[in-house]
């Protein structure tokens, strides 16, 4: 048996942060995604309390992003090139995406309401083109970017199934946040999208093993696989709760934060065993985490910045939800 150093543990430390890094992007910033993908549903009224919900989060949510892609150009730098390399589009159209989200921000704060349902119309596809190019990046990404036609088909069946996700993890924090009618709508809008996420989670579990051999070894061995059916379980369990609570009043008072926090559950069964799938690589089948990984030495000069940076962001996560908890009240500019 192979004894692990600490010089043989650093990539996997690194590897362990980056991940998380990307899990905690994808929850916070998938829920203002979906809460631009819903603005077009809702009244100019509506759409300054959706705007007031995510305000004080949403660029803060973004650099956990920043975090994550740092953490792989340092620390994996070889990955970085072929992930970064394979994924030029659309990285470059989630940046568009994320920009216009930005502008169309800042700028509706200002507009005359004459110009401000166009503002919000970009916002609106800023959140969508962004969403869309992280399904299909991922989707490319799991799949070690294969070639054949059956790759393409697969990271286009997640470019669309992340958006339905991202809307659903949105309508469920409009759930949490907000009172009244706009809280209604929310509760029909996410009962709207639990259906096609479900669905779309169910086939791209079920083809995530037919398009990767090294996901079908590992999750199909045994006694591996009686320990793992945990997983979807869990995971089944936890969404079937979240349609029960949106459809019970309590799900819209005392209980109202429930759904999301359930569907957050949802995220993290999803990260672990993706996390299952793709140990010890990097990039599945192409580089492992010690064959991308800096050396030793730079990873622990690495490891001094990321114990001061992380901790700072996630403090400065954790206060600014406390500070802004509760319901968000009618959109207001100093």
């Amino acid at each position: 048996m192979t004894v692990m150093t600490f010089d043989t543990m650093l990539p996997v430390i690194f590897m362990a942060l980056m991940g998380v890094s990307m899990l905690v992007y994808v929850i916070s910033d998938g829920y203002d995604l979906g809460v631009g993908m819903l603005m077009h549903r809702a009244t100019p009224a509506q759409r300054d309390v959706m705007i007031a919900s995510i305000g004080p989060f949403w660029d803060a949510n973004e650099t956990w992003l920043v975090l994550g892609i740092g953490i792989l150009l340092i620390a994996f730098p070889k990955a970085h090139g072929l992930v970064l390399g394979e994924l030029y589009l659309p990285v470059t159209l989630m940046l568009i995406g994320l920009t216009l989200r930005g502008v169309a921000f800042d700028f509706r704060v200002k507009a005359k309401d004459t110009h401000k349902q166009t503002w919000d119309r970009l916002f609106f596809a800023g959140s969508m083109l962004a969403s869309v190019s992280q399904g299909w990046m991922l989707g490319r990404y799991v799949s070690g970017f294969g070639e054949g036609w059956n790759y393409p088909v697969f990271a286009a069946a997640i470019a669309l199934a992340l958006p339905m996700a991202y809307v659903l993890l949105g309508a469920a924090w409009l759930v949490m946040k907000t009172e009244g009618e706009l809280q209604e709508r929310a509760v029909g809008w996410a009962l709207t999208a639990w259906g096609p996420m479900v669905l779309g989670m169910l086939l791209i579990s079920m083809a995530t093993p037919w398009i990767s051999a090294t996901v079908r070894e590992r999750w199909f061995a045994l006694p591996e696989a009686i320990a793992l059916v945990a997983i979807p379980l869990a995971t089944g369990i936890a969404l079937w709760t979240v349609r029960v609570l949106l459809q019970s009043r309590i799900g819209r008072g005392p209980l109202c934060w429930l759904p999301f926090v359930m569907l957050i559950g949802v995220f993290v069964l999803g990260f672990l065993g993706l996390a299952y799938s793709l140990y010890p690589y990097v990039v599945i089948d192409r580089l492992t985490v010690w064959q991308a990984a800096s050396s030793p030495e730079a990873l622990k000069v690495i490891l001094f910045g990321v114990c001061i940076s992380v901790p700072a962001i996630a403090g400065y996560t954790v206060f600014s939800y406390r500070v802004f908890r509760g319901k968000t009240g009618a959109l207001t500019y100093a």
